[in-house]
């Protein structure tokens, strides 16, 4: 570990406020997309999710002590238990249940303070983890591939979308590996202006919700109300996302250089998590989660310093109380998100790569072969298992098949 990464700093040492700003700009953009597509399905108010977004990353980095890097955006695993809630009973019921999975966080964050995080290793060991950190990564490949218009049938050069994509990833590409000094810290804000540039000329980018919103506003917040079977319905979903949330501290652990796991610990990282959702659930927004998205940013241009996270939480703030700023940036095409997103879901991917490696994990070894085979083909497939309403698929599944496999198959050649 070099001291940078012990104290939590970046190669160029500690970031300025001048330079926090474009770094800050860089995270804003990169969660921007999802942060409010997920509201916008959901039929939540956006300025909402970036309210809540913004104050949630605030109340985590207090409540990690200000060590842990992390930004914190609206969660897909939702949406769909949100939009059957609303269904069935109202958007304010649905905002209970998610009240009640940050509250379940804090609860499995109270255990783990009590019992340590030994037990990760054994349940948990590198052949589980780096496994199901790839498929974090490779999960949200078809995300990225469809945003950026070049899923099968669609991938044409006749197509502005697929132009305005491939423009955009080159150019990230080429920032990443050959831009010197401070624009190589910023090679994803770039890699969104050139694409947005290009964008511009193709005469694709909508400008009449920037004209018709206002300046100054208060975002619409919504109260949650609480019903006991819409939050039955709501609660197994964080398995999903407490698996996510080990996957995402496991991976900032190996990209800083620092054990996000002891120091300031599991249990921190858990409640702070678990407080920001349920914090989005008293105001209107949707459940938060750690952003692979912004791990992305963090291992591609090695800065690690909380105060650029800070910035980016106080960016979104300050763009909830503007709708005319926060329509411009919506202006930004899917495409040019869908660029930089191979990059960003790649480096995730990679980075459990990195896990197994530098673990000296031995694939020689069936035992090690079979658990990381039917990790990805479980996670990436898509693959779920019912019993009544409750259901495990994709991640969550693959993860509890992992360790399944992890204590009952002998170590032993």
């Amino acid at each position: 570990m070099n001291a940078a990464a012990a104290k939590g700093t970046t190669r160029v040492g500690k970031i300025g406020l001048l330079a926090s700003i474009p770094l800050g700009f860089q995270h804003l953009f990169a969660m921007f997309g999802a942060t409010v597509l997920v509201p916008l399905l959901t039929g939540l108010d956006p300025a909402v999710a970036l309210f809540t977004s913004g104050t949630g990353t605030l109340l985590f980095q207090i409540i990690t002590k200000g060590q842990v890097p992390a930004y914190l955006g609206s969660s897909f695993a939702f949406i769909s238990p949100f939009i059957a809630a609303a269904a069935s009973h109202g958007l304010p019921y649905a905002l209970g249940g998610g009240v009640a999975v940050g509250l379940l966080y804090a609860v499995v964050g109270f255990i783990i303070s009590k019992i340590g995080v030994d037990w990760i290793d054994r349940f948990l060991p590198p052949v589980v983890i780096g496994s199901v950190i790839m498929v974090i990564g490779l999960g949200l490949a078809p995300t990225a591939v469809d945003m950026a218009g070049l899923s099968s049938g669609l991938g044409s050069l006749a197509s502005p979308e697929v132009r305005i994509s491939l423009f955009t990833i080159i150019v990230t590409i080429a920032g990443t590996a050959f831009f010197k000094g401070f624009l190589a810290v910023i090679p994803i804000l770039i890699g969104i202006i050139a694409g947005y540039l290009f964008a511009l000329t193709q005469g694709v980018v909508d400008f009449s919700a920037v004209r018709e919103a206002a300046w100054f506003g208060l975002p619409h917040f919504m109260a949650p109300k609480f019903n006991w079977s819409v939050i039955a319905a709501i609660l197994p979903v964080s398995l999903v996302t407490i698996t996510e949330h080990l996957g995402d501290v496991l991976v900032l652990s190996k990209i800083v250089g620092r054990d996000y796991y002891r120091e300031p610990g599991l249990h921190r990282t858990l409640l702070g998590d678990g407080l920001a959702t349920s914090w989005a659930g008293l105001f209107g927004g949707p459940p938060n989660t750690t952003y692979g998205e912004n791990v992305g940013v963090l291992a591609i241009t090695k800065v690690f310093d909380v105060a650029v996270i800070r910035t980016a939480a106080i960016m979104a703030v300050v763009l909830s109380l503007m709708p005319k700023f926060g329509a411009l940036i919506s202006t930004i095409p899917t495409a040019v998100m869908g660029g930089v997103s191979i990059m960003l879901f790649g480096v995730i991917s990679a980075s459990g790569i990195r896990t197994l490696v530098e673990s000296g994990i031995d694939y020689s070894h069936k035992r090690n072969l079979v658990i990381s085979s039917v990790i990805l083909v479980l996670g990436i497939g898509g693959a779920q298992i019912g019993v009544g309403s409750f259901q495990l698929q994709g991640m969550a599944l693959a993860t509890l098949a992992g360790i399944v496999l992890n204590l009952v198959l002998p170590k032993d050649r």
